[in-house]
């Protein structure tokens, strides 16, 4: 199952937490198919069939097709000077 780090599980909580209505929502990952990767949005909960992850108070809600793809990887972030944040993901081990 996907893992977080503490500095992405803090990132998923600010971010989230900003917008209205999905305090207590998640991010979630949704497999955009094909080259297109992975689409990251904010949710106030997750779809019927999503997988939840939950590290450290973050959520994480991963569509059926993410879920198999990340099962094996760790969700990073950097956050820059300006506030943004690039995730990133790697492989667990």
């Amino acid at each position: 199952m996907l893992t977080l780090t503490q500095t992405a599980a803090e990132a998923v909580k600010e971010i989230v937490a900003r917008v209205p209505l999905a305090e207590d929502g998640g991010v979630r990952i949704r497999d955009a198919g094909g080259s297109s990767g992975f689409e990251l949005s904010v949710a106030p909960d997750p779809g019927p069939h999503d997988t939840v992850v939950i590290e450290s108070g973050a959520r994480v809600f991963l569509d059926e097709t993410a879920a198999i793809a990340l099962d094996d990887r760790v969700l990073d972030a950097e956050r820059a000077d300006d506030g943004s944040v690039r995730f990133a993901l790697g492989n667990q081990g």
